[in-house]
């Protein structure tokens, strides 16, 4: 029979509540710029402002960007732990911005549109450092736990 230390699960917990909040916090900041680029593309093609909707990919997008979140905020709590390093922390938000960005951009390799490509970058960077931001205020009003 295994037994469960206390102490494991309740790091379990405090790790799914961090997951939880930065995947959440990571959705809201994507699903923003999103409708921000959308907003923007229909404003210069003069269409009508108030057609702006999600569609499929964009809905999918937003599932795979919930999903990077969770993961950075479960890693990010171990990252982190009780130590105040600005280096690690932003060297997590870094290291996930660029895995993803780059995993964008290999998907969609084409050279002429380089500009596009560092936006892929720029957008994720700025969706793990609003989860960080957001885990950091968790974790500074004892919502979620810091491991230790």
């Amino acid at each position: 029979m295994v037994r469960i230390v206390p102490t494991l699960v309740a790091e379990r917990i405090e790790s799914v509540k961090a997951g939880i909040v930065s995947a959440g916090a990571f959705a809201i900041a994507e699903l923003a710029i999103i409708l921000l680029g959308e907003t923007i593309v229909k404003a210069l093609s003069q269409d009508n402002l108030a057609t702006v909707i999600l569609n499929w990919e964009s809905l999918l997008q937003l599932s795979f960007g919930a999903i990077s979140g969770f993961l950075f905020g479960v890693t990010y709590r171990y990252i982190i732990r009780d130590d105040r390093n600005s280096h690690l922390s932003d060297g997590a938000v870094f290291a996930f911005g660029l895995i993803r960005g780059l995993a964008l951009i290999e998907n969609n390799l084409i050279w002429s549109e380089i500009l596009s490509l560092l936006f892929l970058i720029a957008q994720s960077i700025i969706c793990f450092a609003i989860a960080r931001f957001i885990l950091d205020l968790a974790i500074a009003r004892s919502l979620v736990k810091p491991f230790i």
